[in-house]
């Protein structure tokens, strides 16, 4: 019984220790998306930014939605990032959410 108590409460530690601070931003940008080829520029050029962990893009409403891993990059950062490849970033939305990652 000890035994399963103590690796419960282990396992537990293991697990909060392993959780990453992810946080989610949705920018617009300027020149507006248009285009496969728009997608692609941002997409390529954004996932060579520190902690960027997904990246996802939509047209119709015009946004870049980017998940981001808070301990090694910032909201900031990536808004400026956007002005390396010719883009002004304007934040939407910013979001902050904790998830547990298994390794």
């Amino acid at each position: 019984m000890k035994k399963t108590i103590l690796l419960s409460a282990m396992s537990l530690c293991v697990a909060m220790a392993s959780a990453k601070d992810l946080k989610t931003l949705v920018v617009t940008t300027t020149p507006q998306m248009h285009c496969a080829s728009c997608e692609n520029k941002i997409k390529g050029n954004l996932r060579f930014e520190k902690g960027v962990k997904r990246i996802e893009t939509d047209i119709p409403q015009q946004t870049v939605t980017i998940e981001f891993d808070a301990e090694k990059t910032s909201a900031d950062a990536l808004v400026k990032a956007f002005g390396k490849f010719g883009y002004k970033a304007t934040e939407v939305k910013s979001d902050t959410t904790k998830v547990d990652v298994k390794r």
